[in-house]
């Protein structure tokens, strides 16, 4: 009897508990260390219900919102009070146009939006809004186009986009953003402006497990995952890796070589590399994942995780040393990560062989 009314017991603060969650943790429960491949956008239509998921996150569209508010602000008022042209590449179903329009009306400043999509599935979402809504009627055109290759009919006062990956730049927003530099006037707003990612070690055998449950084949150890990170135990502060600012002098280089050092505070198992980003979209307005400025709220992104193939023990006081490589093509995008000290491993990943990122 006394087991029994334990378990009742348990039942009931299980319950309580699943309906205290919040949004944000009612949403992230179910990924809990469970292994997932980054999204491929450039190569892959995301689906209905990918971008529906994305939408639920309050607190994505809400800076970017106060993004574009801070932007038109600051933007010097044009002749006959004429519109800021604002141009949404990678539009989606338009959460970021509907934004625009917030903004837009917040600050008093009329616009002119262009929102540019390749998806055809998006089109039509994005296609029925503008057919229905007489503030879209009034001032949103609809673009059916990848916007590397675009012609745009103006230039744009202000370029906005969503491109970010879980480890800031590996959706390939930069390549993305190359492309779409060239419909920005001089002197033109990005948002973002800039993006930084950032590796701390970690210890995970529950990670390490996952993925060698995947099977035995290299690439399963050699792909970085989506994980929102709970059984894992970070062995030193986050660094800064790699950073991108837009708009940038073209042609751009995307290619990158960093080295950070980490002394463990510690004896623990390295099992990988946890990656952040932490995004300036425009001013002091920011949007991270980062866990020291992680933006209150958002669930838009997880961190990603760049396994070991084989775990490695240190000790507390040794200095990990880890180097992260950014390689790109006109084709393909890729990582690759090696540990040199205190212990060795070969390169990750090495010319994109298990993973890469399509253009």
């Amino acid at each position: 009897r006394s087991a029994y009314h334990e378990y009742v017991r348990h039942l009931v603060s299980r319950t309580r508990n699943e309906a205290q969650l919040g949004d944000k943790d009612a949403f992230e429960a179910p990924y809990r260390d469970v292994l997932q491949a980054p999204l491929q956008p450039l190569q892959d239509n995301l689906e209905s219900q990918t971008y529906e998921t994305f939408e639920r996150d309050p607190v994505k569209y809400r800076v970017y919102e106060e993004a574009m508010e801070a932007a038109l602000s600051a933007h010097a008022v044009k002749p006959d009070n004429a519109p800021v042209v604002l141009m949404v590449v990678g539009a989606g179903r338009g959460p970021l146009v509907r934004a625009a329009l917030r903004a837009s009306r917040k600050v008093s400043r009329p616009i002119r939006v262009f929102a540019v999509e390749k998806n055809a599935n998006a089109i039509v979402t994005l296609s029925a809004q503008l057919a229905s809504l007489d503030e879209w009627k009034k001032c949103v055109t609809v673009v059916a186009a990848d916007m590397r290759e675009w012609q745009a009919p103006e230039k744009a006062d202000i370029l906005v986009s969503e491109l970010l990956g879980s480890f800031g730049d590996n959706e390939s927003s930069p390549e993305c953003l190359d492309g779409a530099q060239k419909f920005l006037r001089e002197g033109g707003i990005s948002i973002p402006a800039s993006y930084t990612s950032f590796v701390s070690p970690v210890c995970s055998q529950r990670l390490h497990n996952e993925m060698t449950a995947l099977g035995v084949e290299l690439k399963h150890a050699e792909t970085p995952y989506v994980v929102k990170l709970h059984n894992v135990h970070e062995l030193a502060e986050p660094q800064a890796c790699f950073t991108f600012e837009h708009p940038t002098p073209q042609p751009a280089d995307n290619t990158r070589y960093h080295v950070m050092r980490f002394r463990v505070e510690h004896d623990a198992t390295v099992h990988g590399f946890a990656g952040y980003f932490d995004a300036t979209l425009f001013g002091d307005v920011h949007c991270s994942i980062l866990p020291s400025t992680h933006s209150p709220g958002m669930f838009s992104w997880f961190p990603i995780w760049f396994p070991l193939r084989t775990p490695h023990s240190v000790a507390a006081g040794d200095e990990v040393v880890v180097h992260f490589w950014r390689l790109a093509d006109a084709r393909r995008m890729h990582y690759e990560w090696c540990v040199s000290e205190p212990f060795a491993t070969p390169i990750h990943n090495s010319g994109g062989r298990s993973y890469f990122v399509g253009l």
